[in-house]
């Protein structure tokens, strides 16, 4: 049986309470109690003072304890005898008429104190020895008065004394720490209300627990709901967490994983609509040339074959540029690094590119701040390839009678290539994108000059990989600046 996080939420909250209610009951069972016995105590503690002052009064008048020896009814009065409330003294209980009587039924010719039989008596019926029957008299050299001899060894002595003179001796003998019934009745009773109260609280907090419990989980639900609405393929839901705690951050973390995933599908979906209108179009002039040569309108002629061949060329180097830049996403590439000379390997790039730019009237400077080789550990041949797609790039695009600036830089940490062109520029707003697979900044373009706008996204997948990093931005002299950091040997940017 699996149990839900509720459920489990639940329990624990409920044993929570259930364990320091406990707790708290058994500490103030203990404490109840042990107030109690204090209580006890102290009241035992002002019945022998005052029993004292009237045995000391008692032997004031009489000059010896020989009147009580012999007249256990009166000593059993006296042990009676209650502290006088204001305005009644010698005010008398109901214990003394008790007395009175147990002593009245003993057995003729009996002078023991405690009567043994009303301590069986007691003992049967499970009631507490009262502390009248467990005192006992002693004269003031230790002889027993009142008394029984066996019963004198665990006995707690309390002195009596007169003018200082010490005239005696109550002997305590030992009782149960709540010597009154109605003492023990009266905790009893309030033990057991304590436990009625106690089992309230818990059933409240039970039902404090279960709402609590559905309101902390709730959130975890919309968590599970968004997560199965991603699963099944719906990118718009959106769990909507407020606050500041663990399950809220946990929520707003989904909806940025939900956020990338549907930016990613829309990207996907205007990835494979991107590919299908390149492949279509030049598809569709190729199947329009062959079905006029099939139909007689146009005679095969060397220069449609070598036309055609020339948009069979241009439709493999797009299906090449995709492959590529398909393997380069997934980090297919098979890099291998080694440790290459960065700047002879641009300046072989830039002397391959020098007849196309002057072919097409343009100018190619390279600039390197130091003539000494700046080694990086890289791929030589995709860094070819990089530098290749750009050097193409601005051939393809930047006017006549303008010039491409190539400089290469370097710091203690990385090297800094720059590629500058004359115009045509780039419009801020298309300078975040132009990395971006299949995005052209003039839609319109001959794809005969411009490509697919699939270089640059080469290029950033390259440099990536080497750990640097690639930027655009507007030339100072009116065209396009490519900024590019790689990390020199033995560091990482």
């Amino acid at each position: 049986m699996k149990i839900t996080i509720g459920a489990k939420l639940f329990l624990t909250l409920l044993l929570g309470c259930t364990l320091a209610l406990l707790a708290s009951q058994l500490f103030v069972h203990w404490s109840f109690r042990q107030g109690l016995m204090e209580l006890v105590e102290a009241r035992e503690q002002a019945r022998l003072d005052d029993l004292a002052e009237q045995l000391t009064a008692h032997w004031s008048e009489h000059g010896n304890w020989e009147a009580l020896r012999t007249d256990l009814v009166r000593w059993a009065a006296l042990l009676a005898r209650r502290s006088a409330p204001p305005g009644a003294p010698g005010h008398a209980s109901g214990r003394e008429e008790r007395l009175r009587r147990w002593l009245a039924q003993r057995p003729h010719g009996s002078a023991d104190w405690p009567p043994p039989e009303l301590m069986a008596r007691l003992d049967a019926q499970h009631r507490p020895l009262p502390l009248e029957l467990r005192l006992m008299l002693l004269d003031a050299k230790g002889r027993l008065l009142i008394g029984r001899p066996e019963l004198l060894d665990g006995a707690r002595r309390y002195p009596l004394r007169h003018d200082g003179q010490s005239i005696g001796a109550l002997a305590i003998l030992p009782g149960p720490p709540l010597p009154e019934l109605a003492e023990q009745r009266f905790l009893s009773r309030q033990v057991g209300q304590l436990w009625v109260i106690a089992l309230g609280v818990l059933l409240l907090s039970a039902a404090l627990a279960y709402p609590l419990s559905l309101r902390l989980t709730r959130p975890l639900r919309r968590l599970q709901q968004t997560a199965r609405a991603l699963a099944a393929g719906d990118f718009s839901v959106r769990v909507k967490a407020q606050g500041g705690d663990e399950i809220a951050r946990l929520g707003q973390d989904l909806d940025a994983l939900a956020s990338t995933l549907e930016h990613n599908e829309q990207a996907r979906r205007r990835w494979v609509a991107d590919i299908s209108h390149e492949l279509r179009t030049p598809i569709a002039l190729l199947r329009a040339e062959l079905e006029a040569v099939q139909d007689g309108m146009r005679p095969l002629a060397p220069e449609l074959i070598e036309r055609l061949h020339g948009d069979v060329l241009r439709l493999a180097r797009l299906v090449d540029d995709l492959y590529e830049l398909s393997i380069t996403d997934l980090g297919a590439l098979g890099y291998r690094f080694e440790a290459c000379d960065l700047a002879a390997l641009l300046s072989a790039e830039v002397a391959a590119f020098e007849d196309g730019f002057v072919a097409a009237g343009l100018r190619l400077r390279l600039h390197q701040a130091s003539s000494t080789p700046l080694r990086v550990r890289a791929d030589a041949q995709r860094l070819s390839q990089a530098f290749r797609n750009l050097l193409q790039n601005s051939l393809h695009y930047t006017d006549p009678g303008g010039a491409l600036e190539v400089r290469l830089a370097s710091d203690a940490r990385r090297a800094l290539i720059t590629f500058e062109d004359s115009a045509p520029g780039v419009p801020e707003a298309a300078l975040v994108h132009l990395f971006e697979r299949l995005y052209r900044v003039d839609g319109a373009r001959g794809r005969h000059r411009g490509g697919a706008g699939l270089g640059l996204a080469i290029v950033h997948n390259v440099i990536e990989a080497h750990g640097g990093h690639i930027g655009a931005a507007q030339a100072p002299a009116g065209g396009l600046l490519i900024r590019i950091e790689l990390p020199i040997e033995g560091n990482r940017l």
